[in-house]
């Protein structure tokens, strides 16, 4: 949420960032007019207060000197019908402001790039060789900016059918008892997945993050707190008759965890690891990835939360990022790091890098790290703030995706396909006890 002042004394500002995320500026003139109604009711309400105290000691002065005073009696109950009508309209003002402010996206940084598509997002660098058919090699040279390949002759199989043929997991199974995108992981997938998650806990953990399992579920106030919610409402599952929701990524309760409270400055900066299964709908993906597990209703995830100073967080966006690209190369995945474009960014976030990987055998770039500067955004809406030298200012939060799960388990099963089975990057066997996955019996 942005600070109302900012609209009040500089509505151009925030103007020129909405026309530059390709979005309408007219909520800007709907919250500026429910505003000065607002405060011109609440003005009225004041000086009818104060007339209604003058006219309380006119009428003790009065009785006491015997005088009639019901006139003014009659006075004091319209002032009081008219404060009470008035009251009902600021909160009425107020709430149709503070409505539109919550829906009121976050500003951009100087850097994030203005764009109104994904496609025109600038890849800011890359790493490793990708391995490409010739039928792809226009398309990747102009996703990749100078990445090295090596070309291929025959594609790789698909993750899809990997799992089918070498029982590592059942969708059909899994689509009779819960539906689509859901699935059975079996035998070293389990394994695989279990290695991932201790991995990457370790990983961040021996940087200085604090390690944190949070609650599944979070209250609809804290999910409003860190999400557009009017957007985010239809990926969320919501529990029936209860103020409850499943969240959907770690961030959400690891954010919300200091809603209320006043952080000193000392202990700052707060670095959160947090790993839990994530819930999606997926609704707007219908016919995208209908197969396999690449994209999902339940997957796990380990996260990077950061609460920080404001002048600190460019630094710390550039700590987050650096650390899930660092998993990446250990993982020996080829990818790129684009940053997103103005129109793509969400409500929430002021900047935000993606991390796409080259998936062999689909000849694609899929996004598997998704790491945001959200500024005050969040913090204003949850009341996070820091006290620092006899004030309180609100704390940046940012997050970044670690390591997601089912996305990195399709990238190794497409990118480390040999003759006899699937090679386990090196960083894994230590967790997995085991360097291949064999294309044959699958008894761990």
């Amino acid at each position: 949420m942005l600070d109302i002042k900012l609209i009040r004394e500089n509505p151009g500002v925030v103007r020129e960032y909405l026309r530059k995320r390709f979005e309408s500026t007219e909520i800007v003139d709907e919250i500026l007019d429910y505003d000065a109604k607002w405060r011109s009711a609440l003005k009225e309400i004041e000086r009818l207060r104060h007339e209604r105290n003058k006219k309380s000691v006119e009428i003790g002065k009065m009785i006491k000197s015997g005088e009639d005073v019901s006139s003014l009696k009659e006075e004091m109950k319209k002032i009081n019908a008219r404060i009470k009508a008035l009251e009902e309209e600021v909160e009425k003002y107020r709430e149709k402001r503070d409505y539109l402010l919550m829906r009121l996206p976050n500003i951009l940084t100087d850097d994030a790039p203005i764009c109104e598509n994904e496609e025109e997002s600038p890849v800011l660098r890359t790493w490793g060789t990708a391995k490409v058919m010739e039928e792809s090699l226009e398309e990747f040279k102009k996703l990749s900016n100078g990445m090295d390949y090596q070309l291929i002759e025959k594609r790789p199989i698909s993750h899809v059918d990997i799992l089918e043929k070498y029982d590592l997991a059942d969708i059909e199974r899994a689509g009779k008892i819960a539906g689509a995108r859901f699935y059975y992981l079996k035998n070293q997938l389990v394994l695989l997945e279990l290695s991932l998650i201790r991995y990457a806990m370790d990983k961040i953990v021996e940087k200085g993050f604090t390690p944190v399992s949070p609650p599944l579920m979070i209250r609809r106030a804290a999910m409003e707190g860190v999400t557009d919610f009017s957007a985010f409402e239809e990926m969320i599952y919501k529990i029936e008759n209860e103020d409850l929701y499943l969240i959907a990524t770690a961030e959400h309760p690891l954010v919300a965890m200091h809603m209320n409270e006043i952080l000193e400055e000392n202990e700052l900066p707060k670095k959160y690891v947090g790993i839990s299964p994530c819930f999606r709908k997926e609704a707007g993906a219908h016919g995208k990835d209908t197969k396999g597990i690449f994209r999902v209703h339940n997957f796990y995830k380990v996260e990077q939360v950061v609460f920080s100073p404001p002048e600190d967080s460019e630094k710390y966006m550039k700590e987050l990022i650096s650390n899930a690209e660092e998993i990446l190369r250990d993982l020996e995945l080829p990818y790129r790091v684009i940053n997103i474009c103005s129109g793509e960014l969400g409500a929430v976030a002021a900047k935000k890098y993606d991390i796409e990987v080259w998936m062999q055998a689909q000849q694609k770039f899929r996004e598997v790290v998704s790491c945001s500067n959200c500024l005050e955004y969040q913090s204003r809406r949850l009341k996070i703030r820091i006290r620092r030298k006899g004030e309180k200012v609100f704390a940046h939060t940012l997050n970044s995706t670690a390591l997601a799960t089912t996305r990195i388990m399709v990238a190794i099963m497409e990118n480390f396909q040999e003759d006899n089975g699937i090679r386990i990057p090196k960083a894994l066997v230590p967790y997995t006890g085991f360097d291949y996955i064999p294309f044959g019996s699958q008894k761990p």
